[in-house]
C-alpha cells in the first residue's frame, strides 16, 4: 500500500470534553459544529483554502466569532479533521483507505485550485492518479471504501475509474503481471510453480461488496475477452468467501446466529451471483450449481433463483460425480442427513428436458440417461447408509428413471442390500416395496449367486432371482451346444475327407490307439471340438451345482436340474443325440446335495 505525506508541523489538536481545539497562542475565532463535535479553530489558515468556509463566514452576522454548521460533510468528523490539518500544515498520512473520505470532504469544502494554488483537491487527485490507480490492491481497497460514500464516489467518478483500472489489470496477460496478488489455493505453493495462474485476480476482488463485484464482472463480460469458465471461477471464489457453507448440513443453522437483515443480505448476494453466471455450457461446474441450490434452499431464495439453479444443474448432470451429489440437508424438518429431495428435483428436470428435446430412439440421448442412471445408483449406495433415510425416498429416486436407463441392476442391488444391512428393523412391507424396483432378469451371475444366499431379501425376491438365473443358465448352455454343433458340421464339411470309422469314436472313454497320429493327437479336428464342447458343458453345470446350495431354513423348492451328456454316434450325415441324466443319479457319483 502506498502513502502520501503532507505537512511538516506536529499535531496540535486536542480534545476537551466534546470540543476539539488547536494549541495556539492566538484565540479561536471560528467555531465549526459537525454532528456532536465542536471545533474551535482559526480563520486565517482555513479561509484561504476552503471556498465553502469563506462563503459561510461572509454571510455570518457575527464577524468576531463566526459559528457555522457542517453536518452534511461527507466522511464526518474524521474527514473534516484531515482537511483542517492540511490547512494548518500539520503532518497527515493518506492512503488508499483514507483517500475517498478525504477527497469527498475536500470537494465539499471547495478546496480547489480556483481558491488557492496547490490546494488539497489537486494533491489528492495527483495521489489518486499516480499511486492508487497504478496499484492493484490499492485500487481494490479504494473501491471498497466507496461503499461508505456511494453517491459522492459515483458523482466524482471514483468508482468508474477504480473499476476501469481493475478491469485493465485483470485483462493483462499473466506473463506481464508484476504486482502482488493474493492466491491461496490448496496445492499451489507446494507445486513450486512460480508462473502466474490465469485466475490470479479472483481472490482479491472477492473482498469487494456485491454491487462493486458485479460492476467488475459485468465490465469483463461486456468486453468478451475472458473465457466463461474463468468468469465462473471468479463467481465460485466469491460465493465461497461470502455465502454460508452448507457442506456441514444442519450444524450451520444452529451454530450461526443470523438476524433477518444478515439473512436478507446473504440471499441478495446469492441471487446476484446466479444472475451473473455465464449461459455458456461448462462456465461453472455442476457441483458448484448444486451447492448454490442447497444454499438457496437454506436462505429461502426466490423461486426464480431456485428454478434457474435446478435447470442449470440438470443441464450438466451427466458430468457430475457421486461426491457432487452428496449435499447435506439443511432443513430442520428433515431427520436424514443427505438432501435427497434436492437431487430428486434436479433429476426430474433432467428427464423433462430429455423428453422435450430428444427422440426416444436417439442413441445419444439414451446414452446420457444411462450415464445418469449409473450416477444415481452410485449415489443410492451412499445415502442408503443413512440410518434415518426412509424407504420411500430411496424407492422414489430409483423409480424416477425410465426402464431402459439401467442395462443391468447390479448397482441398484448393491444399494438395496446396503440399505437392508444398515436398517435391520425395516418391516416386511417396506422390504417388498424396496425390492420392487429390482429387475431380477438384469442381475449378473455373480450378483445372483449373492442374492440367492442373501437372508435380508424377501423370500419372493430370492425365488425370482433363482428362477431367472436358472433360466438364463439353461439358455446359455443350449446356445453353446448349438453353436459348437454348427461349428462341427462346418469344419466337417470343409475339412479333410475322413471315414466314418475314424469319426465313430465315443466322446467319453479312452481314445482308440489307432485313431492317433504319430504325435499322439486326435486324428480328427471335429473330434477335438466335440470333446472340448462336452468338457465345457460339464464344467458349467458342475459349477452351477456348486454355486447354488439349497437353503433348508427357507424351504425353497428347487427344480430338478438335469445334466446333459452328449454322445455322438457318427457325425457324417447324422445329428448329435442328447441323453439326459437325472441329477439324483449323478449325485451318487459326485457326492452331491440331497
Amino acid at each position: 500500500m502506498k502513502f502520501m505525506k503532507l505537512g511538516t508541523r506536529p499535531d496540535t489538536f486536542y480534545t476537551e470534553e466534546a470540543t476539539r481545539s488547536v494549541s495556539s497562542d492566538v484565540p479561536s475565532d471560528l467555531v465549526i459544529q459537525i454532528n456532536n463535535t465542536k471545533y474551535l479553530l482559526h480563520k486565517f489558515p482555513l479561509l484561504p483554502k476552503c471556498g465553502l468556509v469563506q462563503r459561510l463566514c461572509a454571510v455570518s452576522d457575527n464577524s468576531s466569532n463566526d459559528s457555522i454548521a457542517l453536518h452534511d460533510i461527507p466522511g464526518g468528523e474524521e474527514a473534516f479533521e484531515l482537511c483542517a490539518k492540511f490547512c494548518y500544515g500539520i503532518t497527515i498520512n493518506l492512503s488508499a483507505t483514507s483517500f475517498v473520505p478525504a477527497f469527498c470532504a475536500a470537494k465539499y469544502l471547495r478546496m480547489t485550485e480556483s481558491v488557492e494554488k496547490g490546494n488539497f483537491v489537486q494533491k489528492l487527485e495527483a495521489f489518486f492518479n499516480s499511486c492508487i490507480l497504478e496499484g492493484w490492491k490499492d485500487s481494490i481497497l479504494t473501491l471498497q471504501t466507496t461503499t461508505k460514500l456511494p453517491e459522492w464516489s459515483e458523482s466524482l467518478g471514483i468508482i468508474r475509474r477504480c473499476t476501469d483500472s481493475i478491469v485493465e489489470k485483470i485483462l493483462t496477460h499473466p506473463s506481464k503481471v508484476t504486482w502482488s496478488y493474493t492466491y491461496t489455493r490448496p496445492g499451489y505453493t507446494e507445486k513450486g510453480d512460480h508462473s502466474v495462474p490465469k485466475d490470479w485476480w479472483t481472490e482479491d476482488i472477492a473482498d469487494l461488496d456485491i454491487d462493486l463485484f458485479r460492476c467488475i464482472i459485468s465490465a469483463l463480460r461486456s468486453i468478451n475477452i475472458l473465457p466463461p469458465p474463468l468468469i465462473g471461477e471468479a463467481l465460485h471464489v466469491y460465493a465461497y468467501h461470502w455465502l454460508p457453507d452448507t457442506s456441514k448440513g444442519r450444524p450451520l443453522e444452529s451454530s450461526v446466529s443470523q438476524t433477518e437483515e444478515d439473512a436478507g443480505k446473504l440471499k441478495r448476494v446469492l441471487e446476484i451471483i446466479v444472475t451473473m453466471i455465464p449461459p455458456d455450457h461448462g462456465s461453472v461446474s455442476v457441483g458448484f450449481s448444486l451447492r448454490l441450490l442447497s444454499t438457496a434452499n437454506f436462505l429461502g431464495a426466490s423461486h426464480s433463483t431456485k428454478a434457474e439453479l435446478i435447470r442449470r444443474s440438470s443441464w450438466q448432470l451427466t458430468e457430475a460425480k457421486t461426491n457432487d451429489l452428496l449435499i447435506p440437508s439443511c432443513s430442520s424438518s428433515d431427520q436424514f442427513f443427505y438432501d435427497i429431495d434436492l437431487l430428486q428435483s434436479v433429476l426430474e428436470s433432467f428427464l423433462l428436458q430429455w423428453r422435450r428435446q430428444t427422440s426416444p430412439i436417439d442413441r445419444e440421448s439414451q446414452r446420457s440417461v444411462r450415464t445418469v442412471a449409473k450416477l444415481i445408483d452410485s449415489y443410492l449406495q451412499v445415502v442408503a447408509r443413512d440410518i434415518n433415510m426412509p424407504v420411500s425416498k430411496i424407492v422414489g429416486l430409483a423409480e424416477s428413471l425410465p426402464e431402459f436407463a439401467r442395462q443391468e441392476h447390479d448397482d441398484l442391488y448393491k444399494a438395496i442390500n446396503t440399505y437392508l444391512k444398515e436398517h435391520p428393523d425395516v418391516s416386511k412391507p417396506e422390504k417388498k416395496q424396496l425390492c420392487r424396483v429390482l429387475d431380477c432378469q438384469k442381475l449378473s451371475h455373480e450378483v445372483c449367486a449373492h442374492a440367492i444366499k442373501n437372508e435380508r431379501l424377501p423370500l419372493r425376491t430370492v425365488v425370482q432371482v433363482l428362477y431367472f438365473d436358472q433360466e438364463r443358465r439353461s439358455k446359455m448352455t443350449s446356445h453353446d451346444f448349438i453353436q459348437h454343433s454348427e461349428t462341427i458340421r462346418e469344419r466337417e464339411h470343409n475339412g479333410p475327407v475322413t471315414t466314418k470309422k475314424d469319426l465313430s469314436i465315443p466322446i467319453r472313454g479312452p481314445q482308440r490307439q489307432g485313431s492317433q497320429g504319430t504325435h499322439g493327437q486326435p486324428s480328427s479336428r471335429a473330434e477335438s471340438v466335440v470333446k472340448d464342447t462336452t468338457q465345457v458343458s460339464e464344467r458349467t453345470i458342475r459349477k452351477q451345482d456348486e454355486e447354488l446350495p439349497p437353503k433348508p431354513e427357507r424351504n425353497i423348492i428347487r427344480k430338478e436340474t438335469k445334466d446333459m451328456e452328449i454322445t455322438e454316434e457318427g457325425l457324417s450325415g447324422s445329428k448329435p443325440e442328447i441323453k439326459r441324466k437325472n441329477k439324483s443319479e449323478q449325485s451318487h457319483k459326485k457326492g452331491g446335495y440331497t
